[in-house]
């Protein structure tokens, strides 16, 4: 059992690794403006674990649970994005006709993954602030509202 942990910590080392390349592949040629870098990522990523995901079934070339699966799939794929296995889980909803949980799970890993960062984004800003650090504005400015007084946003 202990095998199939180093198989994917392994994995997750060269997933983690090939994810920096990419990204730093796709800024350099597209510019960092948007974030075009993750998006490649996650689509290759998705693209790959479809691939991974074909090689398992029942007339597969891989052994299902097995360390070579758990290694590319947990392990390097894991490692280069987990919207992977979002992708991958996904599927498998619909692909079983849960379809009401397909977009459940898609609007809820939005939703609250949005909500997750985003709080601890202004908590933390907020941490500074009661510490006395003066900190970047936590909340987009285009959702500020507007400074009247002409003054400084604080």
């Amino acid at each position: 059992m202990w095998q199939t942990y180093l198989w994917v910590a392994l994995g997750s080392g060269v997933g983690g690794a090939a994810r920096l390349l990419c990204s730093d592949i796709a800024e350099r040629l597209v510019g960092i403006g948007f974030p075009w870098g993750t998006l490649s990522v996650n689509v290759l990523g998705s693209l790959l674990i479809g691939v991974a995901a074909a090689l398992v079934v029942p007339a597969g070339r891989l052994e299902p649970g097995g360390a070579l699966q758990q290694f590319l799939m947990v392990g390097i794929l894991g490692g280069y994005t987990t919207f992977t296995a979002f992708s991958l889980q996904t599927l498998d909803l619909a692909r079983n006709c849960d379809l009401g949980k397909a977009a459940g799970y898609v609007a809820a890993t939005i939703d609250l993954c949005l909500a997750g960062a985003g709080g601890a984004v202004l908590t933390g800003a907020g941490q500074g602030r009661l510490a006395g650090r003066e900190l970047t504005p936590a909340w987009p400015r285009c959702l500020l509202p507007p400074v009247r007084d002409g003054g400084a946003r604080q």
